[in-house]
C-alpha cells in the first residue's frame, strides 16, 4: 500500500472522547497522516446504528452492498468500500468490544458477505485489511485475546486481512495511561500498517 495512496477508515467504540483507547488511536491516526495517508474517523457512539436484524435482506442482491435498516451505517458502507485498511479501536467491556461496534461489525458481516442467502455469494469486501487497537484494565493474558481472537475470525471469514493489533492496559484509575512506552508503540504500530 503506497503511503500517499492510502485510505484509512477508523472506527472508535469508546464512548469516552477523552478515554484512553481514542488517546491511542490519536497517535495512531496523526502518525498515519503525516506520512501522507488520508485518514477518516468515526465515532460509534454518536452514530445511530442498530442491531442487525437478520432479514437477510442484503443478501438479495450480490452486486452492491445494503441493508434493509435505515441509519448511519447507510452512510458507512461507501466508505469501508473505499477504504483499504479498516481500523477498530475498542476498549475491551466484558472480554468484547463495546455494543456500537459490535452492531456494526454484525450487520456488516451479513451486509458485506454473500454467504447467507439462497445460494452462497461472493465477499463484498474481500482482500481489505482489517487493524485492532485496544485497551482493556484486565492482565494482558486475560484482556485483549478473546476480542483479538473474534476479529481474527472475523477476517477469515470475511475473506479480510487481518493488519495485527495494537493493545495496551490500563493499570487502574488512580494511574496515567498515556506514557512514552505507548506513544512509542502506537507510532511504530501505524508505521508497520503503512509498510505492509
Amino acid at each position: 500500500m503506497s503511503k500517499t495512496e492510502a485510505k484509512i477508515a477508523i472506527f472508535r467504540g469508546s464512548p469516552r472522547k477523552n478515554g484512553n483507547t481514542n488517546a491511542l488511536t490519536e497517535i495512531v491516526s496523526q502518525r498515519l497522516q503525516r506520512e501522507g495517508a488520508c485518514v477518516r474517523t468515526f465515532d460509534l457512539y454518536d452514530m445511530d446504528i442498530r442491531p442487525c436484524l437478520a432479514c437477510r435482506q442484503c443478501q438479495k442482491d450480490w452486486s452492491r452492498v445494503s441493508c434493509a435498516r435505515d441509519d448511519d451505517l447507510q452512510d458507512l458502507f461507501g466508505v469501508i468500500c473505499e477504504s483499504d485498511l479498516l481500523i477498530l479501536a475498542s476498549p475491551v467491556y466484558s472480554w468484547y468490544c463495546t455494543p456500537p461496534m459490535k452492531a456494526m461489525l454484525d450487520r456488516l458481516v451479513y451486509a458485506m458477505n454473500m454467504y447467507y442467502g439462497e445460494k452462497r455469494g461472493p465477499s463484498l469486501w474481500k482482500g481489505k485489511r482489517m487493524a485492532l487497537i485496544t485497551t482493556f484494565g484486565y492482565p494482558p493474558e486475560k484482556g485483549p485475546d478473546l476480542l483479538e481472537e473474534g476479529i481474527r475470525r472475523y477476517c477469515r471469514h470475511s475473506g479480510l486481512d487481518f493488519a495485527g493489533t495494537l493493545c495496551a492496559r490500563h493499570e487502574g484509575y488512580g494511574t496515567v495511561f498515556m506514557d512514552e512506552q505507548k506513544q512509542q508503540a502506537a507510532e511504530t504500530f501505524a508505521d508497520r500498517l503503512l509498510k505492509e
